[in-house]
């Protein structure tokens, strides 16, 4: 009983803490499919076959380093037929927020529509993605403590992204951009921004943070 009122005490604390901490260094990820204007922010079964041991989940926060999981970053991405340093430039951006599984999961009882794990992955964008999957079987729930599924469901979400793009577009972005911008704002709007549409302030931040982080990613990855 005492360990019980000892966690509802925290829980506001924590969660107020990582909602601070959210607010000031980020830009949401909604992931959406809605058309512009609006600007674009962004166990069960195994998870098919790990690549290579992942790094433990636990680690704190600040020692987080989207590096650390290059060698499934590479694996992942190779299945799905994506750039590897595109996954890794996209892990880059989406590690503004603390990626400890208990604080994510505070900060999901706080605002149910948050994102989970690593790659900050909604539940309809995770649901849509599994399908026909060799990771079907698996829930969304499980993202922030699998940091390999993350990825993989990541990648496979670029997959399908880039399965939707045109053969050519007028718009002056590289594929790698476009997806990126699908990544965080939505095919419908990834379609949109390809047409020629202007990126929102926060879709331009999401793209001008991934040139940022671009070197860095290709570093990582070996590329």
């Amino acid at each position: 009983m005492a360990e019980s009122r000892l966690r509802r005490k925290w829980l506001p604390v924590l969660v107020l803490a990582l909602a601070l901490y959210v607010i000031v260094r980020a830009a949401g990820t909604p992931q959406s499919s809605a058309p512009p204007p609006a600007a674009a922010s962004t166990p069960a079964p195994p998870s098919s076959a790990s690549p290579s041991p992942s790094p433990s989940a636990s680690k704190s926060a600040s020692a987080y380093d989207p590096a650390d999981y290059a060698p499934q970053v590479r694996a992942r991405a190779r299945q799905a037929g994506v750039d590897a340093r595109l996954l890794m430039a996209i892990l880059y951006n989406e590690a503004y927020k603390p990626h400890d599984p208990a604080l994510e999961r505070a900060w999901q009882k706080y605002k149910p529509d948050a994102s989970f794990g690593i790659a900050n992955m909604h539940r309809a964008t995770f649901d849509a993605v599994k399908q026909g999957r060799d990771f079907v079987g698996r829930r969304w729930e499980e993202l922030p403590d699998d940091r390999d599924l993350a990825i993989e469901s990541a990648a496979w979400y670029l997959h399908d992204l880039a399965a939707q793009l045109p053969a050519t577009w007028p718009a002056s972005y590289t594929k790698d951009d476009l997806l990126a911008l699908g990544y965080n704002a939505g095919v419908g709007n990834m379609l949109a921004f390809a047409r020629g549409a202007a990126p929102g302030t926060q879709a331009r931040s999401y793209l001008d943070r991934l040139h940022a982080d671009w070197t860095k990613a290709g570093q990582a990855v070996g590329a």
